[in-house]
C-alpha cells in the first residue's frame, strides 16, 4: 500500500500537538519532517528539538529529511531526537558513502534526496545502501508550491532502476502532492507521498490525509 507522510512544516503550530494526534487516529503511519536552515534552501523551519519534543507524543515513522548545508554534523542530534529515516541531499554532502554509513551506524535509515535538476545518475553507486530515494518534485525550501510535471518521468526512471537491479529501497515523492494528483505520482512507482499544505493546510486534517491516502492507493 502507498503511503502519504504529512509534511509537519505546514502544521498550524498552536494546534501541533491535536493535528498530529488526528493523523495517528486516522492511521497515518509516517510523519515527514523538513528541516531546512536558510542557507541550502531559503527558509528556515525547525531542528532536532522539535524531533525530541514530537517523539514521546506519537509512535508514527519519523520521516526526517535534511534540507540544509553540511548536514553531517547534524545526524548525530537528530538520532538521538528519535528520527527514524534520514535523508540527505546529494546537492549538500561531500562524501556521500561515508555520510549514509555514518546515518546506518547510528541506528536510523539513510535517504538520499535529488533536487528537480539533479540527474538520476548521481545515485548510481549509492541506490543499494540507502533505504529511501526522494525526489523533490518541486524547489525546495516553501511549502504550497505546484507540483512540477517532469518529475512523475524521473519517478518512472528510478522505478525502472529499481526493479531492473533488484533493489528495495523506498521512493519518495516530495512536493505539491494532493488528492488531485496523488493517483499519477503512486502510479509511476512513488512509495511515499510527501503531502504539507494538502493535509496541514486543511480545517479537517484527518479527512485531507485520508483524501489523498485514498487517492493515492485508488
Amino acid at each position: 500500500m502507498k503511503q502519504v507522510a504529512p509534511s509537519f512544516l505546514s502544521a498550524d503550530i498552536w494546534r501541533a500537538a491535536e493535528q498530529v494526534q488526528a493523523l495517528e487516529d486516522a492511521g497515518c503511519r509516517y510523519l515527514h519532517l523538513d528541516i531546512m536552515d536558510g542557507h541550502f534552501v531559503p527558509n528556515i523551519s525547525f531542528g532536532p528539538g522539535w524531533v525530541k519534543w514530537l517523539r514521546p507524543h506519537s509512535s508514527m515513522v519519523f520521516d526526517a529529511h535534511l534540507m540544509v548545508e553540511e548536514p553531517d554534523f547534524l545526524l548525530e542530534s537528530f538520532a538521538k531526537a528519535g528520527a527514524d529515516y534520514l535523508t540527505v541531499h546529494v546537492e549538500a554532502v561531500r562524501h556521500l558513502d561515508r555520510t549514509i554509513a555514518h546515518i546506518r551506524d547510528l541506528g536510523m535509515k539513510p535517504g538520499v534526496a535529488l533536487n528537480p535538476t539533479t540527474s538520476l545518475t548521481t545515485l548510481d553507486e549509492v541506490l543499494p545502501l540507502v533505504d529511501l530515494a526522494l525526489i523533490m518534485s518541486v524547489n525546495p525550501g516553501f511549502g504550497g508550491q505546484k507540483f512540477i510535471p517532469y518529475a512523475l518521468q524521473k519517478v518512472e526512471r528510478l522505478a525502472d532502476i529499481r526493479r531492473s537491479c533488484g533493489l528495495d529501497f523506498l521512493i519518495e515523492v516530495d512536493g505539491g502532492v494532493t488528492a488531485d494528483n496523488a493517483a499519477s505520482v503512486a502510479a509511476a512507482g512513488a512509495d511515499l507521498l510527501v503531502a504539507g499544505s494538502a493535509v496541514f493546510g486543511k480545517p479537517d486534517v484527518a479527512a485531507a490525509y485520508a483524501a489523498v491516502q485514498q487517492a493515492a492507493n485508488s
